[in-house]
This record gives C-alpha cells, sequence and structure tokens, in this order.
C-alpha cells in the first residue's frame, strides 16, 4: 500500500516501484526528454496515444517530446545473444491522458527484459508485474493472455485488416461479430466457434487452462498453451497466481506482440494501470535482433484513487492568531509523531475532508 503522505502518488509509487526492480538486479536507464519524431511515426500503433507533441529543432529536425520510454530504450540497447539486458526506468512522458483532457506530463515507471528470454526470466517480469500491482492494492487483478493462441488459431488465414478486425471484435467479445468476419473471410465453422469460445474465456487459470486444452489445435496454439501453463506454475509457486485471471481479449496488435501478454488493474480504477507483453516483432521492426519483454506503470491513473478518497488530511489543526505560534507548531509536530498527517489553518478550507477537526488551545490541550 501506498505510504508517505507528504508525496505525491505518483511519487510514493515510483519509489517503491523502483527499489522493486533494484533488488531484482535491473540497472536504471536515463534518456533524453526527446527523440526524431520518425521514431515515433513509423510505430503510433504501438502507442498508448497516437497524439504526439512535437517542435523543430534548431537543424531544422522535426523532434517530439517522448510519449513512450520503451521504443527508445529499443533504439538505444544492444542486446546480447547470449545473455539478458535488465533495465528499469521511471521517466516523465509527454501525451494525452486518460483521466485528465489535453496533454500532460505523466511519470511512467516500468522495466525491459531484452536478449536470450527464456522462461524462468519471463516468468520473473510476469512476477515483478504483479509485486508491483500489489505495492499499490493487495486486491488487484493481474489480466494474462498468449498472442500465440489467438495466431495459432489465424493460421489459415493471412490477411492482416482481417486479423486486425478479428482482433477488435475478440477483445469486445462480440460473438456476432467475430462469426460475420470469419464467414466474410471463408474461415471455417470450427475456427469462428473457437475464437467465440476465446473471447469468452475469463478467470482463474486452474480453472481455464483445461478449456484451453480444447481449443488449441496446430503447432503453433499448443506451444503457446504449454509457455502459458508454464509461466502459471512459475507464478503459482511463487504464491502470486491467486489474482491472476486468464483474458484473452486483452491480446491486441500481432505487429508487435507474439507471446504473453497481460494487463493489470486496481480496484476503483475502470482502466488498466499497468501494461506489457513480449515483443520481439517490435524488435524487428527496429532492425533488432533477440527478444524482449516488458512492462509499464501508469502512475497518473493514481490520481485517480487519491481523488476518490474519504480524506484530504487526518487532522486539520485550527488556532487564532492570538495563538503562540511556537506552541502552535509544537502542536502540530506532536500529533505528526502520531503518525498521521496534519494540515495548521486558521479557518476550515472550503471542500477540505478531514479526519477529524482539532482546536488548538493553550499548553496544547484540544
Amino acid at each position: 500500500m501506498l505510504e508517505s503522505p507528504s508525496l505525491r502518488p505518483d511519487e510514493r509509487a515510483g519509489l517503491m516501484l523502483r527499489e522493486l526492480y533494484h533488488r531484482h538486479g535491473y540497472q536504471s536507464y536515463r534518456m533524453s526528454k526527446f527523440e526524431p519524431y520518425d521514431l515515433y511515426a513509423k510505430n503510433k500503433s504501438f502507442l498508448v496515444s497516437e497524439h504526439i507533441l512535437t517542435f523543430t529543432d534548431t537543424d531544422g529536425r522535426l523532434m517530439a517530446l517522448k510519449p513512450d520510454v520503451t521504443l527508445s530504450i529499443i533504439k538505444n540497447i544492444q542486446p546480447s545473444a547470449q545473455t539478458l539486458e535488465k533495465v528499469y526506468y521511471s521517466e516523465n512522458v509527454y501525451r494525452t491522458s486518460t483521466a485528465f483532457m489535453g496533454y500532460r506530463e505523466i511519470m511512467q515507471t516500468g522495466l525491459e527484459c531484452v536478449g536470450a528470454l527464456d522462461l524462468p526470466a519471463m516468468g520473473e517480469v510476469l512476477a515483478l508485474a504483479a509485486e508491483s500491482l500489489g505495492l499499490l492494492s493487495g486486491a488487484y487483478l493481474l489480466d494474462l493472455g498468449h498472442v500465440g493462441l489467438v495466431s495459432g488459431l489465424l493460421a489459415e488465414q493471412a490477411e492482416d485488416s482481417v486479423r486486425a478486425r478479428l482482433l477488435t471484435e475478440l477483445g469486445r467479445k462480440n460473438a456476432s461479430a467475430i462469426r460475420a468476419l470469419c464467414a466474410q473471410a471463408g474461415l471455417s465453422h470450427e475456427t469462428a466457434e473457437k475464437l467465440c469460445r476465446l473471447s469468452r474465456t475469463y478467470g482463474p487459470a486452474p480453472e481455464i487452462l483445461p478449456q484451453l486444452r480444447e481449443l488449441a489445435s496446430g503447432q503453433e496454439a499448443r506451444a503457446a498453451l504449454e509457455e502459458l501453463e508454464g509461466l502459471c506454475r512459475i507464478l503459482e509457486r511463487l504464491e502470486l497466481l491467486g489474482r491472476v485471471r486468464l483474458d484473452f481479449s486483452i491480446v491486441n496488435d500481432m505487429r508487435y506482440y507474439n507471446g504473453v501478454i497481460f494487463r493489470g488493474y486496481l480496484p476503483g480504477l475502470a482502466s488498466g494501470v499497468l501494461a506489457g507483453g513480449r515483443y520481439d516483432n517490435l524488435m524487428r521492426r527496429m532492425g533488432k535482433t533477440g527478444q524482449a519483454i516488458g512492462f509499464a506503470v501508469y502512475l497518473d491513473q493514481l490520481e485517480r484513487l487519491e481523488e476518490d478518497g474519504e480524506y484530504d488530511v487526518d487532522t486539520l489543526l485550527l488556532y487564532s492568531a492570538q495563538d503562540d505560534p511556537s506552541a502552535v507548531a509544537e502542536r502540530a509536530r506532536t500529533l505528526l509523531a502520531e503518525g498521521r498527517s496534519v494540515r495548521m489553518e486558521r479557518s476550515v478550507p472550503q471542500g477540505l475532508r478531514c479526519r477529524e477537526l482539532v482546536y488548538f488551545a493553550e499548553r496544547g490541550q484540544a
């Protein structure tokens, strides 16, 4: 849970997350505030928001204030064929926010694991995603899917436009639209029904994995299911599987993602606060070798939790112009030492919500 009320919610979360990643051997990665616009223009569909703030540099180049960190890391990192590059970041990005109107400077914290990926490395990233959410709320949910299961079912359909539309309807869990698209594209009735079943598949891993075995036909789908089962075993061993749900409606863009994909949610927030997945396809699009997996925590979402909190401050300490200033300060310090958040005022601010109202009296009595 979040501590240190003197910090903003995103600042408190960022500190805890950085400490978590550092303990697991991830190295801090810093980058410039801006990159050439072309980097983002070529990969707009990978971004959370396609709106990009741009400016013309003194040398005439069109530059962008970075709307994303992963693209910058992949551009600059040199992965090894035998080892892993493990980096974490806490950077401000510039984009439109789902929580507020207009452009915002948003703190984004996350990690990337790049290089010779194997099951233990992917399991560690998933575990860190779950632990990241656990630092923010004990009632989180981590939804987990796999692109390979979906692409395995679509192996008989090569047209990207049809795949994209099917993925959209899969995300909407729209069975009638899935059947209609499959019929238009000439896909088999069996494929359509499996996609419809997959769109409805949601729940705890022990309950859902047996159902997936009935859907996983073909080499690619079976390999994906085997990997998913292995990852679930790791999470179970680490006692993290209880808050994981399997969900294939979160599978979206096969141009970038090619394996496990996941989303994290907190109570009270309709939008996901964490997103990640394996993105070997993005590596290849950017001329890099090796594999990659990572996630980002969108810390701007935490401001909604703070706004929806029951109180703005634990104690409102009211004093008058006749009270001794040093005694008022001492009284506030005493309250703070009891673990409360304290605000000193001469009158009650309009709209302020407090747990208790304390009137200062000489000798520290109320």
